[in-house]
């Protein structure tokens, strides 16, 4: 008996392995990139064309960069090498004789990184915060126009069951095109917040982004200032609810966000509060120098090259906010790099010409009107207008805002414009989505099941309802 199971259990093996080999290359693969201190989940799709040739795109899970096409797979028996020419990257791979995985390094900018694909997706990580229905208030989904620019916005509007009018609050979204949820890798951190507060009595208003959802027009062209519009049509949305209290109603900005909400405070008398999560108070152009140096180095970067790799951005970004033109823009940059590089090791001249490459791929984000306006804006003028209560709260892990550059330039700013309620907290370990982490890393935000730190909600739930009258 012992000897038949084992050869049953043989067989089977080698069945798996022959099925496996005559399915072929095509499918979907899932790795982990190890690059130092960050792992970024991967996934391969690939797939056969008429013509037998392999196409297919990649997926940075962690990083939100879904879909990248794949330039060029070329076969070589059970070799193959993959070119994705949008992020300046190669994978050369063997194809293991059992058909289950692909093993192999990536090239990108310079660093050659092991990198294993097994056969299928990756799991799907856990979001243990996202509320579970029957929720104990009302949910309704609400449509509504912006009145200057005719685009409507769609979002949902959670309320108390308790009799009203209730305190309301505007959650406003970070950069780029958001849902209502502002879902980013798996995580809902809107849903979380407007379930968190909604139950402390508050009615909570969460919105699509233009031509996001069921929101229409485009965020093709839009600035931070374009954005402030439609928040402030959510804001008079509000203040039409009957069973709402017009005198009560709040913003909570994340991100850019952080900067719409002051913008609205400050021209406006009818926001009641505002609430700064992660928020800038310095120009886009200082913020993304500070993220590009501070992000390399969580990622492991050597000291030397994260402060040239600061000097690159410095000067693309300089050229950028003064030169309209992409093309006249793209040759400056390739002439101010080739100046920076005489003189260095030759490694170090092909990683500088390959970052001139990769910021040639992404000219058309560089030069978009949001871009440059971001660069441009300094939110300080609004802030040393806001008399209205702020919170301003931030992670000490927050790379993408750091804390160290804005916190104290906000708390300046209210100073400056005479605010005598204004409080300014710091909780440790967050990051800029306020989940407990490890290096701050945008890569490490997919791999958190946490979406929004506990704490973090108690200490905005009991600020806020210390500011408003909850019937």
């Amino acid at each position: 008996m012992r000897q038949l199971r084992i050869a049953s259990l043989v067989l089977a093996a080698c069945a798996q392995v022959l099925a496996a080999a005559a399915t072929g290359i095509e499918g979907d693969w899932s790795g982990v990139l190890n690059s130092g201190p960050n792992k970024l989940r991967t996934v391969l799709h690939l797939a056969r064309a008429a013509d037998g040739s392999l196409t297919g795109t990649l997926d940075s899970v962690d990083q939100g960069a879904m879909g990248i096409p794949i330039s060029k797979v070329t076969e070589d028996g059970r070799s193959l090498l993959i070119e994705i020419k949008a992020v300046g990257a190669t994978y050369g791979g063997q194809w293991s004789a059992d058909g289950s995985e692909i093993t192999g390094v990536f090239h990108q900018h310079g660093f050659d990184l092991p990198l294993t694909f097994r056969r299928g997706p990756l799991p799907e990580l856990a979001r243990p915060q996202n509320p579970k229905k029957p929720y104990p208030y009302d949910v309704e989904d609400v449509v509504y126009d912006n009145p200057k620019t005719g685009n409507r916005l769609a979002g949902t509007l959670t309320l108390p069951r308790s009799p009203g009018p209730h305190p309301a609050v505007l959650l406003i979204p970070g950069s780029g095109a958001h849902d209502r949820d502002e879902t980013i890798l798996g995580h809902k951190p809107f849903l979380i917040i407007a379930d968190f507060l909604t139950r402390r009595g508050l009615a909570v208003l969460r919105v699509d982004d233009r031509g996001v959802g069921k929101s229409t027009g485009s965020m093709q062209g839009a600035t931070t200032v374009d954005l402030a519009g439609d928040a402030r049509a959510s804001v008079d949305f509000l203040k039409s609810r009957k069973d709402l209290d017009p005198h009560q109603i709040g913003l909570i900005g994340h991100s850019e966000g952080g900067i719409i909400a002051p913008m609205l405070a400050a021209e406006s008398s009818d926001i009641a509060f505002i609430v700064m999560l992660g928020g800038p108070a310095v120009t886009g152009e200082e913020i993304i120098v500070a993220q590009q140096y501070l992000m390399n180095r969580a990622m492991g970067m050597p000291e030397a090259a994260a402060e040239q790799s600061r000097e690159v951005e410095r000067l693309v970004l300089d050229v950028v906010r003064q030169e309209p033109d992409g093309a006249v823009a793209s040759r400056k940059i390739h002439e101010g790099i080739q100046k920076m590089s005489v003189g260095l090791p030759e490694d170090q001249r092909r990683l500088l010409n390959e970052a001139a490459d990769a910021v040639d791929k992404q000219m058309a984000t560089l030069t978009s009107p949001w871009y440059r306006a971001f660069l441009n804006y300094d939110p300080r003028p609004a802030l040393e207008k806001v008399k209205v209560p702020v919170l301003a709260m931030s992670g000490s892990l927050d790379l993408q805002v750091p804390p160290h550059q804005n916190l104290p330039v906000i708390a300046a700013a209210l100073e400056t414009a005479g605010n005598p309620d204004y409080q300014i907290v710091k909780l440790p370990r967050l990051n800029h989505l306020f989940q407990t982490a490890q290096t701050g890393a945008p890569a490490e935000y997919g791999r958190i099941e946490e979406t929004f730190e506990p704490v973090a909600l108690e200490v905005m739930g009991e600020w806020i309802t210390r500011h408003v009258n909850i019937k």
